[in-house]
């Protein structure tokens, strides 16, 4: 298992890494288009007070892989049950929210290697909570790969759109100040039809970034889980082994002890 998920491994974190500045480019584009345009309004833009928001949860199809879920499910715990709705993006997810009897509106799943067209019904199922009015505000709880053996719980705010602070999917940080340069920016055909537009494609980009990040931390951290048991399978091994041994080298002595006082009784 340690070696299927060292494979899987490697492919995952190539993925999300090599989509990063993709997605970095794409939101440094929207939060140019979205300060330039300063009288366009959208619904996708419009802050409202937050009387009930939706969590889309990203857990893991399957255990295995360490405290990876567990430290996303704490997470979670900070919403208020009776105010929050839940989506969930993997199996466990699902499971966790059933069990601790939240509001589950809706169930997605995505492969190993998750594809680009899985993450759009999970968008637009979210879209239409906030479009409609059902929910004020929708917030993704995923976790963040940082390296091999360090994966972050992530609490970022989707929707409303806007600009992205605190711990974030996107490695933002690495790019330094975001503000974007003052000056005139010319629209073609308009404003809304251009930022309408960006904003799917955005809102897609993003989720589906959130999918590669999710997966290469699940298959790090189950590496780093079968290779910890490996490790004390092979410690409980040797001192089985050892004792194993001793035991064996101390009923040899003992029967050699009752032959030798056998054979002196006789003489």
């Amino acid at each position: 298992m340690q070696m299927v998920a060292a494979s899987k491994m490697r492919n995952a974190q190539d993925a999300a890494l090599s989509t990063r500045p993709f997605g970095h480019l794409l939101y440094r584009m929207q939060r140019a288009a979205t300060t330039h345009a300063s009288d366009f309004t959208h619904p996708l833009l419009e802050t409202r007070e937050v009387r009930k928001r939706a969590v889309i949860l990203f857990g893991t199809d399957k255990g295995l892989c360490g405290a990876l879920n567990s430290n996303l499910f704490r997470a979670v715990m900070q919403f208020d049950p009776a105010t929050t709705v839940f989506i969930a993006a993997g199996k466990r997810a699902a499971q966790f929210i059933a069990r601790t009897d939240r509001q589950l509106a809706a169930e997605f799943t995505f492969a190993d290697t998750p594809r680009f067209a899985e993450a759009r019904p999970m968008v637009g199922f979210a879209r239409d909570l906030f479009l409609k009015g059902d929910v004020d505000q929708v917030l993704i709880v995923a976790t963040r790969f940082i390296n091999t053996l360090v994966q972050e719980p992530a609490v970022v705010e989707f929707l409303p759109i806007g600009e992205i602070k605190g711990l974030t999917i996107p490695d933002t940080e690495s790019d330094g100040d975001l503000a974007v340069a003052a000056g005139e920016v010319l629209f073609e055909l308009s404003a809304e039809t251009v930022l309408g537009y960006l904003f799917g494609h955005y809102l897609n980009i993003y989720v589906y970034r959130v999918m590669l990040e999710a997966k290469a931390s699940e298959q790090s951290a189950r590496m780093v889980a079968m290779q910890n048991a490996t490790d004390s399978a092979a410690s409980l091994i040797k001192d089985l082994t050892l004792a194993y041994n001793n035991l064996r080298q101390g009923n040899i002595t003992k029967e050699l002890l009752e032959i030798a006082g056998g054979q002196l009784g006789n003489a």
